[in-house]
């Protein structure tokens, strides 16, 4: 078995969400999940075959974020697993719906921060087992920043 480390690529105004999955249909519900969560989302998302024709499958409702979903599953290789960019929207938004999908077996990550897979390889195909969302931490929070985590709050809308 080899271990490999993965960067992913997409735009710094997106964000993801990376799962796993277990069935081809996974695109058209999760296609439907999407565009029922959000009215006019705009989104791309890619699947990895993992039986048959081990195709990448594709969906969305914005061609470049369907590109850009794609070419990180290109990158990851994993069977069952899925991605889904999207921009405009917090994974808040539409990640209740996402795991409440029958196909989502679990999620990796939902966040807009630079994201490494660590994927495993072996004779028979690749899996991932985690990632690393973002960068470590630098300390604790004083009274300023949970006053200005608040403030973030408000301003966009989830807090009062």
């Amino acid at each position: 078995m080899e271990l490999k480390t993965l960067q992913l690529n997409f735009p710094e105004d997106c964000n993801i969400i990376l799962g796993q999955s277990h069935f081809i249909k996974t695109v058209e519900d999760l296609y439907e999940v999407m565009v029922n969560s959000v009215p006019g989302i705009k989104f791309g998302l890619a699947f990895c075959e993992a039986s048959g024709p081990c195709l990448i499958r594709k969906d969305g409702t914005d061609t470049g974020l369907i590109e850009i979903a794609v070419e990180n599953m290109r990158t990851i290789a994993a069977g069952h697993s899925f991605i889904i960019v999207m921009r405009a929207v917090f994974p808040l938004n539409v990640l209740p719906a996402v795991k409440d999908c029958r196909e989502v077996v679990q999620i990796f990550c939902a966040t807009a921060n630079p994201v490494q897979v660590i994927v495993a390889q072996t004779e028979q195909g690749r899996g991932i087992l985690g990632v690393i969302d973002g960068s470590s931490p630098k300390g604790v929070e004083l009274d300023t920043d949970i006053n200005n985590r608040k403030k973030f709050l408000m301003d966009i809308g989830y807090k009062r």
